[in-house]
Order: C-alpha cells, then structure tokens, then sequence
C-alpha cells in the first residue's frame, strides 16, 4: 500500500490563532459561562439597606443559590451581562424588553418555607412609571413569613400564622422608647451593642434593638424606662396594604389575611376584593372591572376567581425600618430569585482602617 498520501495529508499543521483570536475566545468562554452560573446556578448581592438588621448588616455580600428554589429562566433574555437593569457608569437600561418570555422555572430541591432568607424581585416596579420588566426590578431581600395558602395576622408586632405565633428572628429589632434620669449615656457601650440612637428631648430616646437588648437597657443605672414603640390595635395607616380605609391595619396591627395558592379558588366580594386585586389584575396580568357592585374580570361577570401562581409575605428582621409586605403586599412566585446562603464578605465603611472588614461575619451561614 502507498503511504505517502496519508502521509502528506497527516503533517499538514493546523493554522495557529492569533494572540488576539486566542483572547476573544477565552473572553467569549468565561462571560458565557460566568453568564450561566449566574443565571442557573448562584449568584452575588450586597446588602445595601438595613432593613435585615441585625441578622443581616449594611455591607454583608452574600451568595445567593438559584438551585434551591429551581432556577428561573430569563425573561427577559436580550441584556448585558453582568448588569442587572441599568449600565455602570453611563446609566442608561441594561436590556431590551422587545423580547418578553413567559415565566418558567426549572425543578429545584426545594420549596419555599418559613423563615427562609429570600431575595426577590420588588413588585412594586411592574406596574409603576419607573416600569421594568419582572426579571428586571429592583432586588430585595427579606424574610418569608408566610407562604402560599397560610393566614398570617400581626398582633402587636408578632406575626402569627395560622393562629400560631410566629418563631421571631434572633436578632429582630422594633423601636423602643427610652427615657433616662438626665444623664448621657456611654456612647462606647451603644456603639458596643450596635443600637441605632435618636434623641427626642433633654431624656428622651429612641432606641432601635432587639429584645435581649431591650432587656438589658432596662438594667442600667440611669434608665427609668423602655416601651416598645408600636401602633395601637385598629389605628389606620394608609401607607399599609391594602391602602384601603375599610380595612383598619398598621405595621403592627395588621389581617388576617390569606395568601393566594396556585389552584386556590376565591369568592370575590367587597370584603375582600381591595385585598386580591392586584394580584388579579397586575401579577396574573386580566383586565379587572368593578361596575356596581359587578366584578367583571377579562370581560366576563363573574364573583370567584381561581389563582395561578403562588405567593408569599416577605418581612424584614429590623420591623420598624423596613419596606415590606405590609406595605405592598403579596410576592408572586415569578418574582423569587433565589434562597440567601452565606456571607463571604461583610465590609463596614464606617470601621477604622483596621476593622473595614468584619472578620467574625466571614462564611456565616444565614438563618
């Protein structure tokens, strides 16, 4: 046999890439798969507010899993990588909401429960003037309180859910009123104990804490009293949903109230229908009517309507400093982005040059 045409066409080298090819590749390879990791799997987030303190701080970055709830396929899909909504620096949108998918979620290992850590998407932002698509909204993180199907109700700030008080975080914080005999307090041991302080008169304090704290405060020398600082039972607060004057609730008084269910059907009535006609009309996306005392949903006269998706009551830890569900309600699943897991960095910028990091935070699981 005559090798020599194998031979010829076996040492014929393969054309190398450039130095610049080389580079774009590699650049295309790890933005895709950074891309993927990102979307699929788990994901970056700071904590930017307090209203997760002392649990979580201003300055803790976290990772936050996709898998444990299943992750959620973009909806958004035509987006710069690595911006969530807005471009750095140029601040201009991030993506394009020419293309809008559906909602769709892959299997995960588990289900939402009470008292998860949970980053979401703020609900409030599909439907305002700032309008963003779901999957583009504002990030928030919270702690679910409640999940589909429960009765929550607030009493004096405990929330109990189906009749049952609920376990409090352990490092809750509620405002307190304290006033003292006159004389100042150590600024070290405040500091020492991270309670936020406003001063109202020449004795008078608000102090933001936990309850051990509370009960501590109480000892010192100088304390005469410590009150925690709640809204009384009935008193209507008309930034608390939802919004309505019928309905007497506050951020410490707050419900009953049930939490939708995908397959959960409700009889519609004017009890009711302030509570259930967002989620009807903006998150499940019908046209809602109210002519009379008829409820017409997508054109059609009706008094019930079953629901399609699942929600939840999202709370934060810090209770009097917090933007949540009292606020604006139910969180549809569409908008969970994932379970907060651990934090692997926890940065103070208000720390000497030696204390910016808070070593003792770094690689805390978060409960």
């Amino acid at each position: 046999m005559n090798w020599k045409f194998w031979a010829k066409k076996s040492s014929k080298k393969t054309k190398k890439k450039s130095a610049g090819r080389e580079w774009l590749d590699a650049v295309v390879f790890a933005v895709v798969a950074a891309t993927l990791i990102r979307g699929l799997f788990i994901e970056a987030y700071t904590i930017p507010t307090g209203s997760m303190e002392k649990s979580l701080l201003i300055g803790d970055f976290l990772f936050v899993s996709k898998v444990n709830y299943g992750p959620r396929m973009p909806m958004t899909p035509v987006a710069f990588p690595f911006a969530h909504h807005t471009m750095p620096i140029i601040g201009t949108k991030a993506y394009w909401d020419g293309i809008q998918l559906g909602y769709h979620r892959l299997p995960g290992l588990s289900k939402i429960k009470r008292k998860d850590v949970v980053v979401f998407n703020y609900p409030i932002e599909v439907d305002s003037p700032l309008y963003r698509p779901v999957d583009k909204c504002e990030n928030y993180i919270k702690r679910c309180q409640a999940i589909a199907g429960d009765t929550l109700q607030i009493i004096n700030a405990q929330v109990y859910v189906n009749g049952k008080p609920a376990e409090n975080p352990r490092f809750g914080q509620i405002s307190y009123y304290v006033k003292s005999d006159g004389t100042d307090f150590n600024p070290q041991a405040l500091e020492d104990l991270h309670i936020e302080v406003q001063r109202a008169t020449e004795n008078e304090y608000v102090f933001t804490m936990t309850s051990e704290e509370a009960d501590l405060i109480r000892k010192w020398s100088n304390v005469k009293q410590v009150i925690p600082m709640l809204r009384p039972a009935h008193e209507f607060n008309p930034d608390v949903f939802p919004h309505d004057p019928r309905f007497k609730w506050n951020q410490d008084n707050f419900g009953p109230i049930i939490l939708p269910k995908r397959g959960w059907t409700v009889k519609l009535d004017s009890t009711n229908y302030p509570i259930y006609e967002r989620a009807i009309a903006v998150y499940e996306k019908n046209k809602l009517q109210r002519l009379g005392n008829d409820i017409l949903i997508n054109g059609k006269k009706t008094n019930t309507y079953t629901f399609k998706m699942d929600y939840y009551w999202m709370m934060g830890d810090n209770r009097h400093n917090s933007l949540d569900s009292r606020f604006w309600g139910f969180v549809p699943e569409d908008h969970i982005v994932g379970k907060a897991l651990f934090i692997w960095m926890s940065w103070n910028t208000d720390g000497s040059f030696f204390d910016k990091i808070r070593w003792s935070r770094l690689l805390r699981g978060i409960n």
